[in-house]
């Protein structure tokens, strides 16, 4: 299968070459696509300057900072205009660890439309975390899939394989949320498609180096927007005619 990994970044000069080079490492037929949001601390050049070693990176240059959603979709659209099978996001920061890459790609070539690296199936873990912290990601995860019915353990998390002809049925320009939200709608997406998603368990770990884009309005955005899709889905459409 002809994978493409797509790699947001914003301010990930520390990170960048360890994680390029680990994705190397676990896929080395797989090729990386940097989707970069105008760091200032020259993570675009780095990247360009390992993937001139490694061979098969490319970075994708945007003028400014947009969020996790609108880079992946980006990238998306780059790996489906040129037809690669296989289209990867992770983060760039190693708490996705580029070992499993090669156990969520089986996934998606045993014929998983989605494979989502999960923390919270069995096998997956948070080493490290203080207990509030997993309860209150635990109890996120537990609404969004409670209100959309959708089954998945670990909807937010950010380490995912998609097959691409999933993808192209469906319409990336309608999908405008950022962070958790992001990976939600996507996931949510593919499942009313009909599309089977597969939990593969993972091992997250805090970054060590850089600093977190998480925020309260990405949280925010991500209960705000699971609430209204429960609410379009499962009462207004209800109460259409047919």
């Amino acid at each position: 299968m002809r994978t493409l990994v797509v790699m947001p970044t914003y301010q990930e000069a520390e990170n960048i070459t360890d994680v390029l080079g680990r994705v190397r490492a676990a896929v080395p037929g797989a090729e990386v696509l940097v989707v970069d949001d105008a760091s200032p601390d020259g993570t675009d050049e780095l990247a360009e300057a390992i993937g001139r070693e490694l061979g098969g990176v490319e970075v994708l240059r945007r003028p400014r900072k947009e969020g996790l959603g609108p880079a992946y979709r980006a990238g998306f659209a780059v790996g489906l205009e040129r037809g690669y099978d296989v289209i990867v996001e992770m983060d760039a920061d190693l708490s996705h660890d580029p070992a499993a890459l090669p156990e969520l790609l089986a996934a998606v070539e045993a014929g998983a439309h989605l494979a989502i690296g999960s923390r919270y199936v069995p096998g997956g873990s948070v080493p490290g975390w203080p207990r509030h912290r997993l309860a209150l990601s635990h109890a996120g995860n537990w609404y969004t899939s409670t209100m959309l019915g959708i089954g998945v353990r670990d909807a937010t998390a950010g380490f995912r394989a998609y097959r691409a002809d999933v993808l192209r049925k469906l319409d990336l320009d309608s999908i405008t949320t950022y962070g958790y939200g992001f990976q939600i709608e996507m996931a949510y997406a593919i499942i009313q498609l009909g599309g089977t998603v597969v939990e593969v368990p993972i091992t997250f770990r805090d970054r060590v180096r850089g600093t977190s884009k998480m925020s309260l309005r990405i949280v925010g955005e991500a209960i705000w927007v699971v609430a209204w899709w429960a609410f379009r889905d499962r009462v207004l459409r209800r109460r259409r005619p047919a």
